[in-house]
């Protein structure tokens, strides 16, 4: 069997070994976005030794996602993004990196053969990569992430994500509202980074333009159709 990953096509893995056949069609059925969170957060973790802070997961997620849509179109994880105190946070990967309870059981059941906290503030891989939810861009993407921004402790990279357009426009409205978060644009990724800061994926002015237009058609065709 085969798919189409960034334009390419790729063959599909079969499901692992241990899966029953009625496990496959339920991971099918669970939306790409929480199979994608979890992969992503696994592969960060595997990287860190195994273990990993959940909200230096949740920062280099961030990096990742911008790095890619910048460069390719897309986000890696496709998560809602939302400002919160500590910066931007993809809500869907927050909720597996949580093991939180408005996780859907199916999604749960999916990230617990792949994660486990342990702690409040850790968790853990304990499985592999399963490569074939993540594109060879993606895995670029998160690589990028980890050697540009890995080494980093969880509140650097909170304080570093504060200097990005698409978490300033919203700083005020956390601050003085006191509203927890707030509904994040991925168009405002396409914006630059204060002075000094990594673009994840630099980009003249043209192609900044050039490449949020494109991103804009491209979310307004998947609303239509969705």
């Amino acid at each position: 069997m085969k798919k189409v990953v960034d334009g390419n096509i790729k063959h599909r893995h079969a499901p692992p070994v241990f899966w029953s056949f009625s496990c496959y069609i339920t991971v099918m059925n669970l939306p790409l976005t929480y199979r994608k969170a979890t992969q992503a957060l696994n592969f960060l973790a595997r990287q860190s030794g195994g273990s990993i802070n959940k909200l230096k997961a949740l920062k280099l997620l961030f990096f990742a996602d911008r790095y890619h849509l910048r460069k390719y179109g897309r986000p890696v994880s496709e998560c809602s993004y939302f400002a919160m105190n500590h910066g931007p946070v993809a809500s869907e990967a927050k909720q597996v990196a949580e093991d939180h309870d408005l996780l859907p059981a199916p999604a749960r059941s999916y990230a617990h053969k792949f994660l486990k906290n342990k702690s409040d503030y850790d968790f853990a891989s304990i499985a592999d990569v399963d490569k074939s939810v993540l594109s060879e861009s993606d895995l670029e993407a998160l690589t990028f992430a980890w050697e540009n921004f890995g080494y980093y402790f969880k509140y650097q990279l909170r304080n570093i994500t504060h200097h990005y357009p698409e978490w300033k426009r919203h700083e005020r409205a956390l601050g003085h509202d006191g509203r927890r978060r707030v509904k994040m644009d991925y168009a405002d990724f396409f914006a630059e980074p204060d002075a000094g800061f990594n673009p994840c994926h630099a980009l003249t002015a043209k192609e900044r333009e050039v490449a949020r237009a494109l991103f804009l058609e491209r979310q307004a065709f998947d609303q239509r159709w969705s």
